[in-house]
């Protein structure tokens, strides 16, 4: 971990009230302080944002996950959108990693929103100069953008988990449908393993009912892995799945562990050995069960803002297993 100064006077980093802990960890990795603000609110429930110290200049990076409350975390990233833009910051630069709304990314019925494209538009016309996003639900969602969007990936951050604890060898991993491939063949490939996908249908929202295993997973250690882990059912059905289908062990992975209504009671009750997740999204004290384990995306994060703020590319970041020591 870095703890050498910055050398760029000019990057700012500012936390909002989302996620702070992770803010401080990016803050702490590029050599920085957190900026000076101040988010209040009046007595009506508005939000009131107070940046404490000059931007004028300068390149600003703001953090802030679009997670639970999304309605307020999302409205707090636009008022200090408009505050830096109004104080003449250089660059407004937002740090998304955990991007709301982004299940709803295409009309998949008559007469539905496509609310991921409605947050780009607002985010957009806020004065916004670039995007870092991390493993959005859909890929495409960086086109939804006219401004350059970093999409950062986690699978790196979560193969070094498991090789370091030995859960690489004689794995398979699995995506837990067939959206989730192309993310499931990524971490197999940093584990060099093969991978299986389990065949699902979804008849409603939040609702998940399996099919079946295509690939073989008898006798092995198998590595489920998803984007997001909402209400565990996709998860926690497809373990048992595995677990019947003669699995000798199940890990489920994801970068983003929303983790709402009876997913903990789910997870707690499944036959996983572990949850793996990123601390994207910030988890209360009652949501920290013995069976989740976190692995911090910040060495990512402040890495690829360095490399954003000298020109440098981002890609090297996901070519190989990720060495947090080594940032």
């Amino acid at each position: 971990m870095t703890t050498n100064h910055y050398f760029d006077p000019k990057l700012k980093i500012f936390a909002l009230n989302s996620n702070r802990p992770l803010a401080e960890k990016i803050a702490e990795h590029v050599g920085v302080e957190l900026g000076k603000l101040s988010v209040d609110r009046f007595s009506d429930g508005e939000i009131q944002i107070n940046i404490e110290e000059s931007v004028r200049g300068d390149n600003v990076y703001v953090i802030q996950s679009t997670s639970a409350p999304v309605n307020d975390n999302l409205m707090e990233l636009l008022i200090i959108v408009d505050a830096l833009r109004r104080a003449s910051a250089k660059t407004i630069n937002v740090v998304i990693p955990y991007y709301g709304y982004a299940r709803q990314d295409r009309k998949a019925r008559s007469r539905e929103p496509i609310t991921a494209k409605l947050v780009a538009n607002m985010l957009q016309n806020s004065g916004v100069d670039r995007v870092i996003a991390l493993d959005l639900h859909a890929a495409q969602i960086q086109g939804f953008f006219d401004i350059p969007v970093d999409h950062l990936m986690g699978a790196p951050l979560l193969a070094e988990y498991f090789i370091k604890e030995g859960v690489a060898q004689d794995a398979v991993v699995i995506s837990p449908d067939h959206g989730g491939v192309t993310r499931a063949r990524a971490l197999a490939e940093f584990l060099k393993s093969p991978i299986a996908i389990i065949d699902k249908r979804r008849p409603r929202a939040n609702v998940a009912q399996i099919m079946n295993i295509i690939g073989d997973v008898k006798g092995k250690k198998c590595i489920m892995i998803d984007d997001m882990i909402d209400t565990a059912g996709t998860i926690t059905l497809g373990a048992q799945a595995l677990i019947d289908a003669g699995a000798k062990e199940v890990y489920a992975s994801c970068t983003h562990a929303v983790l709402s209504g009876p997913a903990i009671e789910r997870l707690d009750n499944s036959p996983i050995k572990e949850v793996v997740v990123t601390d994207s999204i910030q988890l209360p004290k009652e949501k920290q069960i013995d069976k989740i384990k976190q692995v911090s995306v910040a060495p990512l994060i402040g890495a690829a803002i360095k490399r954003i703020n000298e020109n440098r590319p981002v890609s090297p970041l996901f070519k190989k297993v990720f060495k947090s020591a080594e940032i």
